[in-house]
């Protein structure tokens, strides 16, 4: 593998890494204090909203990029033009949710929250924290970056393991010829064959 199609493999995995350690990460914290407004003489109350709650896309977002990023090793060519895709949608739908819950999204999110609902509750404000919703609409920048540098330039890298395709071809022009099998060499290969329980003396097992 060449040296800049190296750098921008590794460019384009740390960035599905980043994004989707980003979102899970997010997703885990409380992106919201939900109040529940109940009717008198009973008081409000109040409970946590976390991200994974507010915008279940998050997590799974934050799944399907990491999950990219070792696919990114893995395939080549339209393979990983398609990886690249994936991660730009991935990283749409974070942008999204971070945005939607920026933009008052979250008002009514809070209404399945235990304690939250019921016939007395007659209406849910939230009170959300800008912290971690702008963390996932970074992730969501990030990864929208990587699918699309990786759709631009994945077709140029190789795979991983490409060095190991042509194992056992035919030795490469100018390479050293073999050393002539000698009298040792056969009875030490014949020892090696006896400790597999192989028989030596058998054509089928050479």
């Amino acid at each position: 593998m060449s040296a800049p199609g190296r750098r921008e493999l590794t460019t384009a995995v740390l960035g599905a890494v980043l994004a989707g350690a980003l979102a899970l990460s997010a997703g885990g914290q409380a992106w919201a204090a939900v109040t529940a407004e109940r009717r008198a003489p009973l008081p409000p109350v109040s409970a946590d909203l976390s991200g994974a709650d507010a915008a279940p896309l998050v997590p799974a977002a934050g799944l399907v990029l990491l999950a990219a990023a070792v696919a990114l090793l893995a395939v080549r060519g339209a393979g990983r033009v398609g990886v690249g895709l994936l991660a730009a949608v991935a990283g749409g739908a974070l942008a999204w949710s971070g945005l939607r819950a920026l933009t008052g999204g979250l008002d009514d999110a809070g209404g399945d929250l235990p304690g939250l609902s019921g016939g007395t509750v007659s209406g849910t404000t939230a009170d959300v924290s800008t912290t971690w919703p702008l963390l996932v609409v970074l992730a969501g920048l990030v990864a929208v970056a990587t699918g699309a540098f990786t759709v631009l330039r994945g077709r140029t890298w190789p795979a991983m393991g490409r060095r190991y395709e042509r194992t056992g071809s035919a030795p490469a022009a100018g390479a050293a010829p073999a050393r002539p099998r000698t009298d040792e060499d056969r009875a030490v290969d014949a020892w090696k064959a006896l400790d597999r329980g192989e028989d030596p003396t058998d054509p089928r097992d050479v």
